[in-house]
């Protein structure tokens, strides 16, 4: 096969930051994507259905003429989230999902949660209306080892939340480890996205030979194990499992640094990242369920009416996309990328 056209996909967990950078990245995903979850760790976080109606208007302002794109948005889940103002956000079709951040877990998390006993009123609300909770499914305790955050989340953290809130439906972005795959499949009402940089990166591509700080994310890459079972997860139909590239922005400078920011910048890349990867699994059939069709099943919302053709020639993505704030690098795999969206 050297061209196939799938669904117009969307994107279920997307970084579009402000100002500048987010003028500069925003075309990177509306040219492919109908839609994305964006996410609301700003600087200072978006945590009301108001900051979530101000920070879509700005995106919206952003988007190149003629754009269809649609920004869906959430809050940031603090100790303090009102559940009136959730279920407000929600009913007036602004607010598709609320997110949790596990304080000092990632960029700009420091607002995040550290006692989840302050934030069930706001939890068992959205589990009463059916709002999604996104997670960044890791502990901060400094005794955890990184490459085991995760695992210790699912044990610690979201298997004692969900029997709390048995209703709430529950997203774990980015999953990362072979634990994390299994504990979707075991557990109803749990989705999880997959990012296109997990499906191709493990822990050595990171630090063998040298550090590479624009394969730094977190969730961390883990073992080739892991990988490996990210990529059976992601081509196997099953419809747990959804894109979300989590494509995260950095200028240079804060990611060539004595202590570099976590983030891949996949938005150019991620669609030919996947039909290679796919491609690669023998399941390019499979692509568009899972770029495509699951996440909106997931949500509840229509699939889309638009499509998108990729085509077997080597991409020519650019390095760097320039932004007002400084130059952002794109994520490359360290290999030719099979595939490109066709013109």
């Amino acid at each position: 096969m050297d061209r196939l056209t799938i669904r117009r996909p969307d994107d279920w967990h997307l970084h579009l930051r402000d100002g500048a950078v987010l003028a500069a990245v925003l075309p990177e995903s509306s040219r492919d994507f109908a839609r994305a979850i964006v996410m609301p760790n700003l600087a200072p976080p978006v945590l009301t259905a108001a900051d979530a109606r101000a920070y879509r208007g700005r995106v919206m302002a952003a988007l190149p003429e003629g754009s269809e794109f649609e920004p869906l948005m959430t809050l940031y889940l603090t100790e303090g989230t009102d559940p009136d103002d959730v279920a407000a956000g929600h009913a007036e079709g602004l607010v598709t999902a609320v997110k949790l951040y596990p304080a000092g877990a990632t960029t700009n998390s420091a607002s995040g949660v550290r006692d989840m006993d302050k934030a069930l009123p706001a939890l068992e609300r959205m589990a009463e209306i059916g709002l999604p909770l996104c997670v960044h499914g890791e502990v901060t305790a400094p005794e955890v080892d990184i490459f085991d955050r995760e695992a210790v989340f699912l044990e610690t953290v979201l298997d004692p939340l969900r029997r709390r809130v048995p209703g709430l439906r529950v997203v774990l972005e980015h999953v990362t480890t072979a634990e994390g795959v299994s504990y979707v499949r075991s557990n109803d009402g749990v989705g999880a996205t997959i990012t296109a940089h997990h499906l191709v990166l493990n822990r050595n591509h990171i630090l063998a030979g040298g550090i590479r700080p624009h394969y730094y994310c977190l969730p961390v890459a883990k073992r080739e194990k892991h990988r490996r079972a990210l990529v059976e997860a992601a081509t196997s139909g099953d419809g747990d499992f959804f894109l979300g590239t989590d494509s995260a922005p950095h200028v240079d400078a804060a990611k060539e640094t004595s202590c570099g920011c976590a983030g891949c910048f996949t938005a150019p890349v991620a669609m030919p990242l996947l039909a290679h990867v796919f491609e690669e699994a023998g399941a390019l059939d499979r692509l568009e369920a899972f770029a495509s069709s699951n996440g909106a099943a997931y949500y509840g919302l229509p699939r889309n009416d638009g499509a998108l053709t990729l085509e077997k020639s080597p991409l020519d993505a650019p390095p760097k996309i320039v932004t007002g704030d400084g130059p952002v690098t794109v994520f490359d795999p360290g290999f030719t990328i099979a595939w490109r969206v066709a013109p």
